[in-house]
């Protein structure tokens, strides 16, 4: 995307407005939200991450054979958290970026040289912006923009059919900051069509599904929260979907979002559910806290903004573990709500024969 000279102008005023500005060691500002001051956080001591690491490059030499045979061995170390050092390499295998990138080599550069669907074009444009404007690769018209413009084209040509959905814009800027462009794009495109399958098509029913899933499953986890949200008529569409869409990126601290990134790539789109169930019961999982939600505006503003110390890593994770839902279960409640959702719409079908007969 050119720039005129104006722009470059605007983007030199911008930078010089960061310049002194400590930075955390993901790229962000340190007095932003996103920014998890990780600059004073104590991290593992070096032995256990070297460890790690050893552990993880030898996983990854291996990769075919773990997965094959060892999964769980690996599920554990997804739980456990990823080093840095190997992030990179441990998502591409996790989600089959990897195997597309070399089953389709030099296809992201030819997507990129296309034009695209203008009205693809001009959302993608509309949106760079906002994709964590104060994190170093996106700040002003930092070069993260163009990389981040040209995965969102590419993928918005390779299926068309789903083209450009605004939530696939965080995820794609959220991969960048861990890969080159071409990775990212393969990454995105796993996760759009195996992981999140549905969710960006028009009508979002697969979204939507997938929130009366949610709905149901919290039943079993907090019957309070549950029954706070059912009394006030809150369809969970209110309050999922940037969770799902976004797959948290929107809404977690930093590192918390790491470690779930690392299982969700691992053991898929469940652990969103897990995620939002931690976050339903901690917000309104006790009496004490659905007194002060009245109404749906202050359940809603709670939901928004849960509280900071249920989305803590550690925290996090662990009540993630704690959780006491199975595969069955998931598959239970997924077949429910397909029947359900089969017999409404005969129904409906059935009550319009009979308007027109």
């Amino acid at each position: 995307m050119a720039s005129s000279g104006s722009h470059n102008g605007d983007a030199e005023t911008e930078s010089d407005k960061f310049e002194g500005s400590k930075i955390d060691r993901h790229g962000f500002l340190q007095d932003s939200n996103c920014s998890s001051d990780s600059l004073n956080k104590q991290g593992l001591p070096p032995e256990v991450m070297l460890r790690r690491e050893r552990k993880w490059i030898q996983m990854l030499n291996n990769w075919s054979y773990f997965m094959n045979t060892n999964y769980r061995k690996v599920r554990e170390r997804c739980r456990k958290g990823i080093p840095p050092s190997v992030r990179l390499r441990a998502w591409l295998n996790l989600c089959g970026g990897q195997l597309l990138m070399d089953t389709n080599p030099n296809l992201f550069e030819e997507l990129v040289e296309r034009s695209g669907d203008p009205k693809y074009i001009d959302d993608i444009k509309k949106d760079l912006h906002r994709q964590f404007p104060h994190h170093i690769m996106f700040i002003g018209e930092a070069p993260g923009q163009e990389e981040l413009f040209k995965v969102l084209k590419a993928y918005s040509i390779l299926n068309s059919k789903v083209g450009y959905c605004q939530a696939q814009a965080p995820i794609a800027a959220f991969l960048l900051m861990h890969m080159p462009a071409v990775q990212a794009f393969w990454c995105l495109v796993a996760i759009c069509d195996k992981y999140l399958i549905g969710y960006y098509s028009q009508g979002m029913e697969t979204l939507l599904r997938d929130g009366d899933i949610l709905f149901a499953l919290l039943k079993r986890v907090s019957p309070i929260a549950y029954k706070h949200l059912k009394k006030q008529k809150m369809e969970p569409i209110l309050y999922m979907t940037e969770w799902f869409l976004c797959v948290y990126t929107r809404t977690l601290p930093w590192e918390s979002i790491l470690r779930i990134w690392d299982m969700f790539l691992c053991e898929g789109v469940k652990i969103i559910f897990k995620v939002g169930l931690v976050l339903l019961k901690g917000s309104l999982g006790r009496t004490s806290l659905t007194k002060h939600c009245p109404t749906v505006y202050e359940t809603l503003q709670v939901l928004r903004n849960p509280p900071q110390h249920i989305m803590e890593e550690e925290a996090l994770v662990h009540q993630i573990r704690k959780l006491n839902i199975t595969e069955e279960d998931f598959e239970y409640e997924h077949q429910r709500q397909v029947m359900l959702k089969r017999k409404t719409t005969e129904q409906t079908s059935f009550s319009t024969v009979n308007r027109t007969d």
